[in-house]
């Protein structure tokens, strides 16, 4: 089953002197191991253009959904065995990204089927 892991830490304005070398290192044994199908950081909130109905019409707000102290930084996609090797993954991933207050696991079930396909 496929897993989300996103990457949640204190916000940094500014990303240009991030070290990412640990990420690297995990997504190329990721990608050895055959569970690697996509990661990536993700820019500031401050660059997020959040989207919400509002009286049956589009209302669209600069920033991000909510006011927060952590941000969403990054994610991975991991197709894992199960539940313990997403969690093994996440680990490894805390491990490499040394800035993560946390990183939240969620299962990727996929979406049935269209009707007629």
């Amino acid at each position: 089953m496929r897993y989300m892991m996103l990457i949640y830490s204190k916000e940094v304005p500014d990303l240009s002197g991030r070290d990412y070398s640990g990420h690297r290192v995990l997504m190329e044994e990721a990608a050895r191991q055959g569970v690697l199908v996509a990661a990536e950081p993700l820019a500031p909130p401050s660059t997020a253009t959040t989207v919400r109905l509002a009286d049956g019409k589009a209302m669209v707000t600069d920033g991000p959904f909510a006011e927060t102290k952590e941000q969403l930084g990054g994610y991975y996609i991991l197709d894992c065995a199960n539940l313990d090797d997403a969690i093994d993954w996440a680990g490894k991933i805390w491990t490499a990204c040394k800035r993560a207050d946390s990183i939240e696991i969620r299962p990727m079930p996929g979406l049935p089927a269209r009707v007629g396909t």
